[in-house]
């Protein structure tokens, strides 16, 4: 995993899940994260890397959770331990503060929302594939969270469809120290083709705007 190469054509930036009930004080899963999210300068991070991308002219695909709605999951045969909690918390509930964009990453003109997960991936029963090869895209950067969920799930799947992935490892949060080392140290290097930090993923961006050669 070195000197990768990111041409601002074939390359979208996933942004998932960026809730205020993630993000934001008094969102109702914040609290979780916090301390890992502090250690780690989540929100800096996710603003320095989202505006780096725009400015070098990459695509920006928001890659949103299910919105909780009355009835959710309540007659599914199966809803996996992660389902039963949003079903309990009513997680990003629709229509609430908490399911709303964080204030600092509502989306801008020319970004792409992704129809809405229900696991953990990004891609299972979504157009996230159909709206990235319509851009014909190849590398996808995954950022948000969380590390060892929906950000783990959606790089294995992009792998498995052929995409270039690329991790940050502070561009995202887990629950515990030992979740982001499941993430980065263990699973993540079995299908990511880097993890990288902030710092090293701008300093491979494309020149940004206005920049000369």
């Amino acid at each position: 995993m070195s000197n990768p190469e990111y041409r601002a054509e074939r390359t979208g930036l996933l942004l998932v899940d960026p809730y205020n009930d993630f993000l934001s004080e008094g969102g109702k899963v914040f609290p979780m994260i916090k301390e890992i999210a502090t250690n780690v300068r989540l929100l800096d991070n996710l603003r320095a890397t989202v505006a780096a991308v725009r400015n070098a002219n990459i695509q920006v695909f928001y890659v949103p959770h299910r919105r909780w709605q009355p009835g959710d999951y309540d007659t599914w045969d199966h809803p996996s331990p992660t389902q039963r909690l949003i079903q309990k918390r009513h997680s990003f509930a629709k229509g609430t503060w908490g399911g709303e964009w964080h204030p600092d990453f509502m989306p801008q003109e020319g970004d792409i929302i992704v129809q809405e997960h229900w696991g953990q991936s990004g891609f299972a029963n979504t157009d996230l594939d159909f709206q990235l090869k319509q851009q014909r895209i190849s590398h996808v950067i995954v950022v948000g969270l969380l590390a060892n969920t929906c950000i783990e799930s959606t790089g294995r799947y992009a792998t498995e469809l052929g995409y270039h992935v690329t991790l940050v490892r502070d561009s995202t949060a887990a629950y515990t120290v030992e979740m982001m080392r499941a993430a980065h140290e263990l699973n993540g290097p079995t299908f990511a083709h880097e993890i990288l930090t902030t710092a090293e993923l701008i300093a491979a961006l494309p020149a940004t705007q206005g920049e000369t050669a």
